[in-house]
């Protein structure tokens, strides 16, 4: 029996040792080596301070700013312990209801636009923690941003265009705008002017 206890220790030892301490070593080592930005969670450095990551959206509801698509998560929004997509369908009175609250939050903060509202200004993303509008939902928000931030709207658009990301290899998902590198730049812009 000695004989086969043995051999199982060891062997369950080693691969311990090897598949849950040098192997995320080395790949972590690697990641940091090769893919610093990255594998430091993508973060946005302003003023020598981390003011989120590229991956990860957060809440804005000042009308000065680009907002967020909104967050499934809860009770915190954009909490990344808690990401998830709300599984709602779209037969779902709550998801009516929260569809219908944020449709009169995008009009209360700016009565004059009568444009649709983009769904992703209005719907959870799979993830409920997408740093990404569309393009559309963007430039919705333009007029708004500009009129608060007393800016010309023009400015405002060729900022948006700066911060397009483009499809992924060209062909995958849509052309994308980081919600927050956008609002970063705006504030960079307005303290530029003062």
């Amino acid at each position: 029996m000695n004989s086969q206890v043995r051999p199982a220790i060891v062997s369950f030892v080693a691969l311990t040792l090897i598949t849950g301490v040098v192997y995320p070593a080395v790949v972590t080592g690697v990641a940091h080596v090769c893919f610093a930005h990255k594998a430091s969670g993508s973060l946005i450095i302003r003023d020598g301070k981390a003011r989120g990551s590229e991956l990860v959206g957060q809440s804005f509801t000042d009308p000065k700013y680009f907002w967020s698509r909104p967050s499934a998560t809860s009770p915190v929004p954009y909490a990344a312990q808690a990401g998830s997509g709300s599984n709602l369908a779209q037969s779902n009175p709550a998801l009516a209801e929260a569809i219908k609250q944020r449709t009169a939050a995008l009009h209360a903060v700016d009565p004059e636009n009568h444009d649709a509202i983009p769904v992703d200004l209005v719907t959870d993303s799979a993830s409920g923690l997408d740093p990404h509008l569309s393009v559309a939902a963007a430039e919705y928000q333009a007029s708004r941003v500009a009129r608060v931030r007393r800016m010309h709207v023009d400015s405002v658009k060729l900022l948006i265009n700066e911060f397009t990301e483009n499809r992924t290899l060209g062909i995958l998902g849509e052309s994308r705008v980081n919600a927050l590198e956008l609002n970063l730049a705006l504030d960079a812009r307005s303290s530029d002017n003062h």
